[in-house]
């Protein structure tokens, strides 16, 4: 199983959590993106329907995966 960790930082004049290279949307408060953060880390527990997905990486190349739904991430915040 991946395990993946959230992380709340400093961003765009306000707060953010940030998945690897990628922030969410800016808060006003350290407290409302760690909250925020913890919400979505608990989501990532969720088991989803299985479906195929397709995705474009950082090189530009698309990619075509199945995905079984139950195979979720073991997500975390760290603070």
């Amino acid at each position: 199983m991946d395990r993946i960790h959230y992380r709340v930082v400093e961003h765009d004049g306000g707060w953010a959590y940030k998945l690897g290279d990628v922030f969410s949307e800016p808060f006003a408060s350290r407290e409302a993106a760690l909250k925020a953060a913890r919400h979505v880390a608990q989501q990532q527990h969720v088991p989803d329907n299985a479906a195929t997905i397709e995705y474009q990486d950082a090189e530009g190349q698309w990619h075509t995966e199945f995905s079984a739904g139950d195979d979720r991430p073991d997500a975390d915040v760290v603070t």
